[in-house]
């Protein structure tokens, strides 16, 4: 009955993360990133509490937990992070939003994680992309939010609530056509140098 009680706690967590995770799809905002972020580090406790699970082996969560932690307790991040719709760039790629991250940032929450930081800094090297000045995070948080809804399928963590409907839609749809859950994320374009374009959109950028 504890097990059962544990389960539904970590339920309510996933269903607050899938709905903040919504609201950054369809308007996406520093504000929604955050609290993203955020929700993937309550999840996550919960889950370690709840379900005798965690997600300290999947990467993209090692990676923006370094973030979250660096924006937590160091830096604002809506000072130094943008998110950028990419529909008036030419940019090539399979999401439709850019977060932005100056590299020396992402260098510097890694330079402040006190525990398995090199496997931190691995971690943010592989599933972050790293152009130039500028570091794209935004293919990691879909990634890790694929990753986590599979991990609490497998757990048999009650999901509930729209926005968890919706995503296992796209899901079961992805399934039937045989299409990959994950992205890819990398940006191309026909304007010269992608790291000089995504430079001058962070510096163009309020």
């Amino acid at each position: 009955m504890a097990e059962e009680f544990d389960l539904v706690n970590v339920g309510a967590a996933s269903e607050r993360f899938f709905r903040l995770y919504h609201t950054h799809c369809v308007s996406p905002s520093r504000d929604t990133l955050f609290s993203l972020l955020e929700a993937g580090h309550s999840l996550n406790d919960r889950l370690k509490v709840g379900a005798d699970l965690d997600f300290f082996d999947v990467q993209e969560f090692a990676a923006l937990k370094c973030l979250r932690n660096y924006f937590h307790h160091q830096q604002e991040l809506r000072h130094v992070v943008r998110v950028v719709p990419i529909g008036s760039y030419p940019i090539v790629t399979d999401l439709m939003t850019l977060c932005l991250v100056p590299r020396d940032i992402v260098v510097a929450a890694i330079a402040t994680t006190r525990r398995y930081q090199e496997e931190t800094r691995q971690a943010c090297q592989r599933v972050f992309h790293w152009y130039g000045s500028v570091v794209n995070i935004n293919p990691a948080l879909f990634n890790f939010v694929v990753a986590a809804y599979e991990r609490l399928k497998i757990r048999g963590v009650p999901l509930a609530g729209e926005a968890v409907e919706e995503f296992e839609a796209s899901y079961r749809d992805e399934d039937e056509h045989n299409l990959p859950h994950t992205v890819d994320g990398r940006l191309a374009t026909s304007a010269g140098n992608i790291d000089d374009l995504l430079t001058e959109i962070v510096n163009s950028q309020p």
